[in-house]
């Protein structure tokens, strides 16, 4: 229904540093010297995404994500490799992409609709539900160029997700959407997923990486640096984004580099997490608490050097990923004051554990102040929550309830 096979992909672009430079190195008797320097975008891609898979590609700004989405949707052409997509693709890349400004919303739902192979009167019978989800109601029989940034998305999104595409390929479609259409967009793409639909989209959003997607690819300067299941995935990329803001703010002398088996664990090695250790209310060690219950996170790390007012966090996921609860020693107002070489410091986070009956996992770490990494460990204690009440959500809030009836008059 959707496969897309990317083989030994290549995409290269001509820089120029002055536009006279094109022209006179197109000329006859340039003397055929080349005026530019070349940029690889993409170097050596090679993907298989299966039929049904929610494929997501993360990785900073630059890094080759939009282009590889480009190459694959056919509006750009690869310089060297193949790429093979098998299904109808529907892509939402650039803002408004395929509308002609001049006509309406309705015209250009029909005009994207034939783009996308789609009869006129085929698109007749979709355009309602079109319309109810792009939601801008009047806006619809105006000129899109009267439209808003989230108008152009909004209209975009609900005509690519109906024409029943095979393949599904988006770029940061949320990005400029408001909190109710990304919710709605989200549900969309559960239902998408739930019909073996092949999705392949760039999110910066990293929660709804590990919420939607079945596999995840980091990209860096054009290549694939790591592919594999999303919090593994994503917990690498934090992990850089952390190496590289360390290596900015200067934090701790030299950065000290993680191997890839260790992508959940990173830092620059001023300090070292030793144990981290869960407790309930009476002391004793557990893997499991009652939704309410009070919950002590122990903390055990030694200093390897110096450290000024060093900061101690932790981080509650759930087990698709999302970010339930973190909090660390600054936040709160603890400061810890300096700590010499060879020190431990054990610390403890005492809550009241206001959670649903789930799994989750604990992410802790050491910083600096600066909020440079010393030591940082993803993932590295699961536990779970028990309820006697069969609540939803995340949360399991103590409620009280009052009422009153009135008697007919």
């Amino acid at each position: 229904m959707g496969l897309i096979s990317i083989q030994r992909l290549y995409k290269r672009y001509a820089l120029y540093r002055r536009p006279a430079d094109r022209l006179l190195e197109a000329l006859p008797g340039a003397g055929g010297r080349a005026r530019h320097t070349d940029f690889w975008a993409l170097s050596g891609i090679d993907l298989e995404i299966p039929s049904g898979q929610f494929a997501a590609i993360v990785g900073p700004n630059g890094s080759g994500k939009s282009t590889l989405l480009q190459v694959v949707a056919g509006i750009v052409q690869p310089t060297r490799g193949r790429v093979r997509a098998e299904g109808r693709i529907a892509a939402l890349l650039e803002l408004g992409a395929g509308f002609n400004p001049e006509f309406t919303g309705r015209e250009n739902v029909f005009l994207n609709g034939e783009i996308l192979g789609v009869s006129r009167e085929a698109m007749a019978g979709l355009f309602p539900r079109v319309a109810e989800f792009a939601g801008i109601g009047e806006y619809m029989e105006r000129p899109v160029k009267e439209y808003s940034s989230g108008m152009y998305v909004r209209l975009a999104f609900a005509t690519a997700i109906h024409v029943d595409p095979g393949i599904f390929i988006v770029d940061e479609a949320l990005a400029v959407g408001d909190a109710v259409f990304a919710s709605r967009c989200v549900r969309k793409f559960e239902e998408l997923k739930e019909r073996g639909t092949t999705v392949l989209f760039v999110s910066h959003d990293l929660g709804l990486v590990k919420r939607l997607a079945d596999r995840a690819i980091l990209m860096l300067h054009g290549k694939v640096e790591m592919d594999g299941a999303p919090n593994e995935v994503v917990n690498r990329y934090v992990g850089l984004v952390h190496e590289w803001q360390s290596r900015e703010l200067g934090d701790g002398g030299a950065a000290t580099p993680v191997a890839q088996a260790e992508a959940h664990r990173h830092g620059d090695g001023t300090s070292h997490i030793e144990l981290v250790e869960l407790f309930d209310a009476q002391g004793d060690a557990v893997k499991a608490i009652e939704s309410g219950a009070p919950l002590r996170v122990r903390v055990t790390a030694r200093f390897d050097r110096e450290a000024d007012s060093p900061v101690v966090g932790i981080l509650i996921r759930n087990r698709l990923g999302i970010d339930v609860f973190g909090t660390n020693t600054r936040v709160e107002g603890r400061p810890l004051g300096r700590m010499a070489v060879g020190d431990r410091l054990q610390i403890d986070f005492t809550f009241p554990c206001l959670l649903t009956q789930q799994d989750y996992t604990l992410t802790v770490a050491t910083q600096h102040l600066s909020g440079g990494s010393q030591h940082w460990l993803d993932d590295v204690v699961s536990f779970s929550v028990t309820e006697r009440r069969a609540t939803a959500g995340l949360a399991s809030l103590p409620t009280e309830i009052s009422w009153t009836t009135t008697p007919p008059s």
